[in-house]
């Protein structure tokens, strides 16, 4: 699907070429939440995903703020604030938006990075 809106730059600040629904949140608030296909979603993925390497969407994360895991094809995409945001399924329920999605590969045990001790205090310059 090459258009102005996929033509390789990213991210993309326009809206989406596709229809939206509203979607509801449990005060009642509403956004826009567009209807993306099955075909097009590792396009928009790629178009919208803001870091690197870009995941598979057979790929599992997990939404932090609620919790649950999901697969990468199961995103969502809204319209608010004039601009496309890249959220979870989760996101009526928990606001978890791309920023808050942690792969298992992502964790790291500071244990092993660092090894502070009470003396090293004494050599610090501060």
């Amino acid at each position: 699907m090459e258009n102005e809106f996929f033509s390789g730059e990213r991210p993309i600040e326009e809206r989406l070429p596709y229809p939206t629904r509203l979607m509801y949140f449990p005060d009642g608030t509403s956004v826009e939440e567009f209807i993306i296909p099955d075909e097009d979603k590792e396009i928009v993925l790629e178009q919208l995903y803001p870091f690197t390497p870009i995941p598979k969407l057979t790929d599992e994360v997990e939404d932090l703020h609620s919790g649950k895991k999901f697969l990468i094809k199961d995103f969502r995409v809204t319209w608010e604030h004039g601009m496309n945001y890249l959220v979870s399924p989760c996101y009526p329920e928990s606001g978890g938006t791309v920023i808050d999605w942690m792969d298992e590969g992502s964790w790291v045990d500071d244990d092993d990075d660092f090894d502070f001790t009470e003396d090293d205090e004494d050599d610090s310059p501060f």
